[in-house]
């Protein structure tokens, strides 16, 4: 999502150098190519969601912490299989991994207001 959102590459173009250039071993691809493919197709709906929640516009938000989120907020939005509690430690932990120092508090804030608000608590 992060590609996505700074290359202005399509999002085919986005997947298939991920794709290419990660280890994909033990990744489940069907999921992966649904979640990436349907957060950029359902964006509108999925940053719709996002807005109330966040402190400050999308251009001012770290572009990592919008890639997060928009990844989360689709599963908890549409993949209803999901649950709630595993859609939020997984962002966190990409947070924690891959954000700035406080991502991960910033994500968790924001995913902890959001879920409810979806009927996901």
């Amino acid at each position: 999502m992060y590609s996505w959102a700074v290359s202005g590459n399509t999002a085919e173009q986005v997947e298939l150098a991920f794709v290419l250039d990660q280890d994909m071993d033990g990744v489940d691809k069907p999921y992966f190519r649904k979640l990436f493919r349907q957060t950029i197709e359902n964006i509108e709906t999925v940053d719709f969601s996002i807005s109330p929640y966040i402190d400050r516009a999308f251009d001012e938000l770290d572009p990592i912490e919008t890639a997060i989120l928009r990844l989360a907020v689709y599963e908890l939005r549409f993949e209803l299989d999901v649950p709630y509690k595993v859609v939020i430690n997984e962002a966190i932990e990409v947070a924690k991994v891959f954000g700035a120092d406080e991502s991960h508090k910033y994500i968790n804030g924001v995913l902890d207001k959001i879920a409810p608000a979806l009927g996901r608590k």
